[in-house]
């Protein structure tokens, strides 16, 4: 007699005891649905604008006191942050104003900090005319918008470092509490540089500092050429700030002298100390 091993019968269980037909297959259990958002993780989400409109239409007392209470504080925190926000685009300055401007500047304190952390400045070294340094004007132009508590200034190289060559160009000097805290020099020479790089970079290097709450919109246009693979990393800051960390030509140094090669127009001596 031929044995169904599927039957769900008493003769089937005695085989599968004594292992004469394998156990009968047990269905997974259907997964729970995802539970509903906490109210608060709802409501950090909405814009003051947002949490006006929900407390017009909500009837529950309750609710709307709640709805309220949220509303005032991130009306309170955006009032904060744009205290905060001192700077906002790139400041042009000359050699006489370096110190002023710059290493002076990264060490006062933002008065609605309580640590002893100075300012982010970011001195930007160009040249027009060199397409390289050309693109990271843009892309400084677009994180000092988006990093206003960060200050963004620009020289023309040689106005700054005598005889600086071009193949130097452009440099970044990065400083904080007046003490250089990194140098990135020919950003994009080897290969061209993306906006992303630069600011994983200068979050790493203590510059910029993530915002708390960051506008709509302002990842929105981030990575839309890349491939797919870019994609999923780019899904993880920490990953961006990683490969951005391994790949850069950044060097951290107190002072720039510039490399004895022959053949090359760096290899005129020059140094930069302010």
């Amino acid at each position: 007699m031929a044995v169904n091993p599927n039957e769900d019968t008493e003769f089937n269980d005695a085989l599968r005891k004594y292992g004469i037909i394998p156990p009968k297959e047990t269905t997974p259990p259907t997964p729970s649905p995802p539970g509903s958002p906490q109210l608060h993780e709802a409501l950090s989400d909405l814009t003051p604008d947002e949490l006006r409109e929900l407390g017009e239409e909500v009837t529950d007392d309750d609710l709307q006191r709640t709805v309220d209470t949220f509303r005032r504080q991130r009306l309170v925190e955006e009032r904060k942050a744009a205290k905060r926000a001192r700077f906002g685009r790139v400041y042009p300055i000359g050699r006489d104003d370096y110190t002023r401007e710059v290493t002076e500047a990264s060490k006062i304190n933002d008065e609605e900090d309580d640590e002893d952390k100075g300012t982010g400045v970011i001195c930007f070294l160009y040249k027009d005319g060199i397409p390289r340094s050309d693109r990271t004007f843009v892309d400084l132009r677009t994180l000092a918008g988006r990093y206003p508590r960060t200050k963004f200034v620009s020289i023309v190289g040689n106005k700054c470092i005598a005889d600086l060559p071009d193949s130097r160009i452009p440099m970044l000097i990065i400083y904080r509490k007046g003490e250089i805290r990194n140098q990135l020099i020919a950003w994009g020479a080897d290969r061209e540089r993306r906006l992303e790089e630069l600011e994983a970079l200068l979050m790493l290097c203590g510059a910029i500092d993530p915002p708390e709450h960051p506008a709509d919109g302002a990842n929105s246009s981030r990575d839309r050429d890349n491939n797919s693979s870019d994609e999923e990393e780019d899904d993880d800051p920490s990953s961006r700030m990683r490969s951005a960390a391994t790949s850069t030509n950044a060097r951290a140094a107190k002072n720039i002298r510039g490399p004895t090669r022959k053949g090359d127009d760096s290899d005129s001596d020059f140094e930069f100390d302010m």
